[in-house]
């Protein structure tokens, strides 16, 4: 196993702190994603377990109550939690064709640019999502099907779009400063590549 390389070092310390700061809680978001994936597979599965039994055997109900809607929140909760660790690891799709042609000043330029547009688009979604989620709070908003209070799975969707708006600032940032935009040991292992 190689050595671990600090890809923050050469951003002065204060700065240096926040970019590490954000790389943890992208390991975490990535974590947190992970969990919401193992527990809609978890569901689905009882699903088809319960549906089984009851077609097959004739006990039980046949299906698991709100499965549906608790895996819709679990597939966003799990989307959003992702992306942070994702956009770290240089996960996300991107087409190079502009990029990919231009000379090392105007990489810089188009690469500060766009980060810093993602976090200002992304910023704009977190801060409507936090009105949204407050206001379901507030009004004590629950599900039509199942009477669930709808406010803790948009606060986790809230979170995850956070994490994201913070991991396009850092960056920003590592693009003005001529750090390493992506960190490898981030992406998810391939066995092909």
């Amino acid at each position: 196993m190689a050595p671990h390389v600090d890809l923050n070092a050469g951003a002065p310390s204060g700065i240096r702190w926040f970019l590490t700061g954000i790389d943890r809680l992208g390991r975490f978001d990535g974590w947190a994603g992970a969990f919401c994936l193992l527990a809609l597979t978890c569901l689905m599965l009882s699903e088809v377990i319960a549906r089984a039994a009851s077609n097959f055997f004739g006990i039980g109900p046949g299906v698991v109550p709100n499965a549906w809607e608790y895996s819709s929140y679990l597939m966003a909760a799990a989307f959003t939690f992702g992306a942070a660790m994702n956009l770290r690891g240089g996960g996300h799709i991107r087409v190079t064709l502009v990029v990919g042609n231009a000379g090392p000043r105007l990489k810089k330029f188009l690469e500060i640019v766009s980060s810093a547009a993602a976090f200002a688009a992304v910023s704009y979604l977190t801060v409507s999502m936090v009105i949204f989620t407050w206001n379901s709070f507030s009004r004590g908003q629950v599900s039509i099907s199942s009477g669930t209070i709808v406010w803790p799975p948009m606060a986790l969707v809230t979170i995850g779009m956070a994490l994201l708006a913070l991991q396009f600032l850092a960056r920003t940032i590592r693009a003005a400063l001529d750090l390493p935009l992506e960190d490898p040991s981030m992406r998810a292992s391939n066995p092909v590549e």
